[in-house]
């Protein structure tokens, strides 16, 4: 149960937002950017990268809905969504997505935990700034997303076909809750 009455029964993220449309909507296009918009990583990658990082914070509507997003997404590579939340080291992914996700992983400790050598890394496998900027960005705002859905308490549902649904939907993009009526 929600630490305060959102007004609605609508999990995760989505409950807090249409709690405060005012503020939800900017997270909201946040994730759209992040996610959706233009970037030389694929939407799968962005995906990834969000349920690794919310994966490492223990944030488990957020790493569940995200990965069935990936998932949506990667298609016949889906598997490769559980190898990274598993052990993303040995996960099937390239040399260059395993640098990308250190590079996450540690921005969800600490933005001060990235080292040149990190970057160095990634740049040695092909990663661009492009790329680096953005893993860093949405692995930042992930774990702030994160610790607003589990700082309130969100409603999160243990049903893997709700978040096969949510991945679906998510996939398409990042469009907020309705208001409630009379706001």
């Amino acid at each position: 149960m929600p630490h305060i009455d959102f007004k609605n029964n609508l999990p995760g993220i989505r409950g807090a937002v249409a709690y405060r449309p005012e503020t939800g909507k900017s997270l909201y296009d946040l994730a759209q950017v992040l996610l959706r918009g233009p970037s030389p990583l694929t939407e799968a990658e962005r995906e990834l990268i969000a349920a690794y990082v919310s994966h490492r914070n223990d944030c488990m509507f957020c790493m569940n809905s995200h990965a069935a997003a990936a998932r949506c997404l990667y298609g016949e590579d889906k598997k490769l969504v559980d190898e990274v939340l598993a052990d993303m080291q040995h996960a099937g992914v390239s040399d260059k997505m395993k640098a990308l996700l250190n590079i996450a992983g540690k921005v969800q400790i600490q933005g001060k935990e990235v080292t040149p050598e990190d970057i160095a890394a990634a740049k040695t496998f092909g990663a661009d700034d492009r790329e680096i900027h953005d893993t860093v960005l949405i692995a930042a705002s992930f774990s702030m997303f994160n610790r607003y859905v589990d700082g309130l308490a969100c409603l999160t549902p243990t049903e893997p076909e709700v978040y096969e649904e949510m991945g679906k939907r998510m996939a398409n993009g990042y469009v907020p809750p309705p208001s409630p009526k009379g706001e």
